[in-house]
């Protein structure tokens, strides 16, 4: 197959084989800096408004991506939720076992239309439905991420 033949499948593409080493870094900006700073400082979740969608984002962003407005208005959201979805993670992200299997969830704090994933903690019988509150380090302990939340039970 020459170099200016057309191809129709993928198939037919010629493959140059190799590792391609990929690191990367993904930084907070300037709303994902502030709302760590309120969860390690106040132990409060704020999330951001989009007054032309009414849409409140957790975690917030300084843009809309339905409609493209700025994104000044900033609501304390939770801390109490709901799960929307609910797993149990028996492998850990580096595909090794798990000495203890974890819960984790995709929760909808109060005020917010977004989900936040966190783990369970205390989570015989959780479903879908289950309303949850988070358990969050002490003030000294916290280090401005999302491990300052220990983990969410049941309430």
């Amino acid at each position: 197959m020459g170099s200016s033949e057309h191809i129709d499948r993928v198939t037919d593409l010629r493959a140059w084989p190799g590792e391609f080493p990929v690191s990367h870094l993904y930084t907070m900006g300037i709303a994902g800096e502030r709302f760590f700073r309120e969860l390690k400082e106040n132990g409060r979740f704020l999330g951001s408004r989009c007054a032309a969608c009414d849409h409140v984002y957790l975690p917030p962003s300084i843009f809309c991506p339905r409609c493209f407005a700025a994104l000044d208005e900033w609501r304390e959201v939770g801390p109490q939720g709901t799960v929307r979805a609910v797993t149990t993670a028996h492998r850990g992200v580096d595909g090794g076992a798990l000495e203890t299997p974890e819960t984790l969830a995709l929760i909808q704090l109060d005020g917010a239309d977004d989900l936040l994933a966190h783990r369970i903690g205390e989570s015989a019988g959780l479903e879908i439905g289950a309303r949850v509150a988070p358990v969050l380090k002490e003030t000294p302990e916290r280090e401005g991420s999302i491990l300052d939340i220990r983990y969410f039970r049941a309430v």
